[in-house]
């Protein structure tokens, strides 16, 4: 039975899917700012963000929220993590993938999650203990035992390019056993990929509460893990996060920890 807190989320994702999706034919004139160097918003993200909030304050008044482009709203242990449009940088360029980003943490914890891709109608949902769905169909991370063979999800996140030597020598370290890593430009789908077993593993730096927050909680409840670069679990505060099956993390954390720098490998 999907949970009534999910259905709320469902409605907003929706919601701001239709937003994004009427403004995709006039990508040419919107409003940009650049928030800092190659960081970039557009109105569709806020107006998408606008329509989440909406619909999440109408149903939860007293939960606090944490979104992209508004902040932190109100105070609660129960709070609702929002990117109303990750891929933006895709989304202005015309190419076709991105998707909308909602979870709901208690006491830190990812207890709700969806992502959903409005240009595919895919959605991917979860709740802590009951599993993690495809438009209704379970889904689960692939079986591969080792990185021979492995699909890998990325980003190179513009924030982090202090770190740029370290994730090249990552990189190099897993291509040496993993079949291909791919680099989509949308780390809420990424992972919602790897909970459904078309990614075998992800990793990334530097990722925000609302890049991997749905996501991570998808895996989980795919019957995967994630942990950080020294594979400690949970949501990292570092934001540096590994998912993927039990097999695939454990040769991934080896992997990468081999290759991060005492900065990376840090809580």
């Amino acid at each position: 039975m999907t949970r009534p807190a999910v259905n709320v989320a469902v409605r907003a994702a929706r919601s701001a899917g239709n937003v994004i999706l009427r403004y995709m034919n006039r990508i040419d004139g919107l409003n940009v700012v650049e928030k800092q160097r190659m960081d970039f918003a557009s109105e569709v993200d806020r107006l998408a963000e606008a329509e989440i909030v909406k619909e999440l304050r109408r149903a939860y008044p007293n939960h606090a929220i944490l979104a992209e482009e508004g902040g932190a709203i109100g105070k609660s242990p129960l709070v609702w993590v929002i990117d109303p449009l990750d891929g933006t940088h895709n989304y202005l360029r015309g190419i076709p993938h991105f998707s909308v980003s909602i979870a709901m943490l208690d006491k830190g914890e990812p207890v709700y999650a969806v992502v959903f891709d409005p240009l595919r109608d895919e959605l991917f949902t979860a709740s802590k203990g009951d599993g993690a769905y495809l438009n209704d169909r379970r889904i689960r991370v692939s079986k591969r035992e080792n990185l021979n063979g492995a699909m890998i999800g990325t980003g190179f996140p513009y924030r982090q390019r202090a770190h740029l030597e370290s994730q090249l020598a990552m990189t190099r370290a897993l291509l040496a056993q993993a079949e291909d890593i791919r680099r989509s430009g949308s780390a809420a789908l990424d992972l919602a990929y790897t909970a459904a077993g078309r990614y075998d593993g992800f990793f990334e730096i530097g990722l925000k509460p609302w890049d991997m927050a749905a996501g991570v909680l998808l895996v989980r409840e795919a019957g995967g893990q994630y942990c950080d670069f020294a594979g400690r679990d949970g949501i990292p505060e570092s934001g540096n996060v590994i998912a993927g099956n039990h097999h695939v993390v454990k040769a991934m954390v080896e992997a990468v920890g081999a290759n991060a720098t005492p900065a990376l490998l840090r809580a």
